[in-house]
């Protein structure tokens, strides 16, 4: 089971969800790796929700190893208004690529889930070890309740059939291709959004939902592509592994941070009949950082880079730009 060697750079390596934040960034880590046979799916060559045409591909395409990173993803909107949506999309398109990988024996499968898998109320920063030791956060519940079974089913078939499937949990990611559509973002590309539409049409003031009490982490997506590679080439055993800064911040500093770089004259707006979701959520990083990896990239350079990714499209129609 265990396979604690680096991937040969040669071996053919497939992106579940490449079109994405995460997978369009392990696709750029990989190709900057050195990886010569990245290959990849479209939803037009195949739905991952369907059991059927993954196997076939699987079969057709017999890819050594495997980054699980699709999936139907979102802010607290979002998650709020299409919980069917989320659970069933993420449940089936985790259940096919798994079983696929397995039916094709892969060497090694990283699926990437998410920390909101962890209890509403969890003690923080949160370790790996909070899994299901209370009620989750009713924002999200389907999501996380589908990013649970994820890490369950990779868990089932390690045991099962010996096969080399680990979890990598990652706290809020942002980065170059994000999606900045206000209905269905996450919080971060959302206030770049709402503080570049201030700036350009001269409105001074911006709206933030909730109290901007609540405290969040947030880790580039380049660097938890790097993480992600770094558990491919170094982590085989049971039990998933939090990637994180482990650091945290009020929504109300990110936004302030955000408005320094993108529209300093801006005033912030609160709206506190918005929902906050958890109070705080940090996780703990320290079994990562024992492995030997930690982050680079600095939440202020960060969103800098972002905002200027964001100016690059920003004359396209690129999700919802």
């Amino acid at each position: 089971m265990a396979n604690n060697a680096p991937i040969d750079r040669n071996a053919r390596v497939f992106v579940a969800g490449h079109r994405g934040l995460v997978g369009s960034a392990i696709v750029r880590r990989l190709e900057a790796d050195g990886f010569t046979d990245v290959v990849t799916a479209t939803r037009d060559e195949v739905d991952l929700r369907n059991q059927l045409e993954v196997s076939k591909w699987f079969d057709a395409n017999r890819p050594d190893y495997v980054f699980l990173v699709a999936g139907t993803v979102g802010g607290i909107m979002a998650n709020s208004t299409r919980p069917a949506e989320f659970i069933y999309d993420n449940m089936m398109i985790h259940g096919t690529v798994v079983h696929a990988a397995h039916e094709s024996d892969v060497t090694k499968l990283l699926y990437l889930g998410s920390s909101c898998i962890y209890p509403r109320h969890a003690n923080q920063p949160i370790n790996e070890d909070q899994l299901l030791n209370g009620p989750l956060e009713p924002t999200n519940e389907a999501y996380a309740i589908a990013k649970i079974a994820g890490i369950k089913m990779c868990e089932a078939y390690r045991e099962q059939y010996g096969r080399d499937f680990i979890s990598a949990m990652p706290t809020n990611l942002y980065g170059p291709n994000d999606n900045f559509d206000l209905t269905s973002s996450h919080v971060l590309p959302a206030l770049i959004r709402k503080f570049h539409e201030s700036r350009t049409s001269d409105q001074p003031e911006v709206e933030v939902w909730g109290t901007g009490s609540p405290m969040r982490e947030f880790l580039h997506v380049d660097d938890l592509a790097d993480a992600c590679l770094y558990l491919m080439d170094h982590y085989s055993q049971a039990g998933h592994v939090n990637v994180g800064t482990g650091e945290d911040l009020p929504i109300r500093e990110l936004a302030e941070k955000i408005r320094d770089v993108v529209c300093p004259d801006a005033e912030l707006r609160f709206d506190a009949t918005k929902p906050d979701g958890m109070p705080r959520k940090v996780l703990d990083v320290s079994k990562l950082r024992g492995l030997g990896w930690s982050p680079s990239i600095e939440l202020e350079a960060g969103i800098k880079s972002t905002y200027d990714w964001f100016l690059e499209q920003a004359a396209g129609d690129l999700r919802g730009i």
